[in-house]
């Protein structure tokens, strides 16, 4: 028998929403119909602000759109101005930015992996994984003062250098964090309630995925092994050996929410590898030797992307002349991969929706902006 159409608010305030996001949820009973996305509740004005800011100036508002992975927003813009303005940096430059690029990349991983259990309804993981993701914000204080967001990566260079202990303790977490992987598999990857709760549910089949613009660990869980990194390489990254993760649908169907979290697992692992490639080749070198004293580009405009942990994140950069952009659009990958949320979850149970959408990993301050 059809039951009578229900219209279901789920957030602002829910929990389980990942900050401030209405899902309007149409059901039959507590079969999902439709699932619309109502968005704009944390809007910061990121774009007109960087019209009004001189180019170094707009780097710490970088900072706070995704500002679970901010070094990896300094870094997308930076790379820009510099291609605007035609600038080599220093090796040394280079280096550290990858490595606090990967390191950024874990951290981020480490909330999302954490929140995921969480939403699914294990604590324990949460905790493990926090005291973990310390650790690294705990190096990003020695190296910079700050732990949340860090106006590090300046145009042409760094904020600091690397704290003398840097290096030592960087091989130390290294070192300590491997073995916590495999306690993070044992712990919740392979738990039963998880797997029967992840496996087969949200399926997303690669040609959606591609056809809707979807990057990042949400692309390559469907079995694309596409990444930007390799595919196509900015900065110092075609010197490093690393593999790209692909869902294989180990536990159910390919590109189902246990592919999702699966591939963010196994993309720690992969990051340990380029840090420790990167620490080993680490130059010797003056991190601001190649600091413009004025940035006034030509006329002109960029689109520089690079892979953030959430997908790929771009800037597209317009120059007219002046020390102030024209205009600065970001293509944010929580926004582009938010708009699989219906396609995901027709059919599903209500129930279902709050694990569909901790497995895309988004976060509202990149959404909006």
């Amino acid at each position: 028998m059809k039951t009578e159409e229900l219209i279901l608010n789920m957030g602002p305030q829910h929990p389980s929403t990942h900050g401030v996001l209405r899902l309007e949820l149409e059901l039959e009973g507590e079969v999902v119909n439709k699932v619309t996305p109502h968005i704009g509740y944390l809007h910061r004005c990121f774009e007109k602000h960087a019209e009004a800011m001189t180019y170094p100036q707009v780097i710490p508002y970088t900072d706070r759109m995704d500002y679970l992975a901010s070094m990896y927003n300094n870094f997308g813009y930076v790379i820009g101005v510099e291609k605007l303005l035609g600038i080599e940096v220093p090796e040394r430059v280079q280096y550290i930015r990858v490595i606090m690029g990967e390191l950024q990349r874990i951290a981020s991983h480490l909330v999302a992996l954490g929140t995921y259990g969480l939403d699914i309804g294990a604590f324990t993981p949460f905790l493990y994984l926090f005291r973990d993701r310390e650790k690294i914000l705990t190096l990003f204080e020695i190296t910079c003062g700050a732990r949340l967001l860090y106006n590090y990566m300046w145009v042409g260079g760094l904020s600091h250098d690397l704290h003398p202990d840097f290096v030592r303790l960087t091989r130390e977490f290294i070192k300590y964090y491997r073995p916590n992987i495999t306690e993070l598999n044992n712990l919740l990857t392979f738990n039963k309630i998880f797997v029967e709760r992840t496996a087969n549910i949200g399926v997303l089949p690669a040609e959606t995925a591609i056809n809707y613009g979807i990057s990042g660990p949400n692309l390559r869980a469907s079995g694309v092994k596409f990444d930007l990194r390799r595919n196509d390489p900015y900065s110092i990254y075609d010197r490093f050996d690393f593999e790209i993760p692909v869902g294989e649908g180990m536990m159910g169907t390919v590109g189902d929410c246990w592919d999702r979290y699966y591939v963010r697992v196994l993309e720690l692992e992969q990051s340990l590898r380029i840090i420790e490639q990167a620490l080993d080749q680490l130059p010797e070198g003056d991190v601001q030797s190649a600091i413009p004293k004025r940035i006034k580009p030509p006329v002109g405009s960029v689109y520089t992307r690079v892979e953030n942990p959430k997908g790929e994140l771009g800037y597209f950069i317009i120059s007219d002349g002046s020390v102030n952009p024209f205009r600065v659009k970001v293509r944010a990958p929580s926004f582009v991969n938010l708009s699989i949320i219906n396609e995901l979850s027709r059919g599903h149970l209500v129930a279902d929706i709050v694990a569909i959408l901790g497995s895309i990993d988004i976060v509202l301050g990149e959404i909006d902006r």
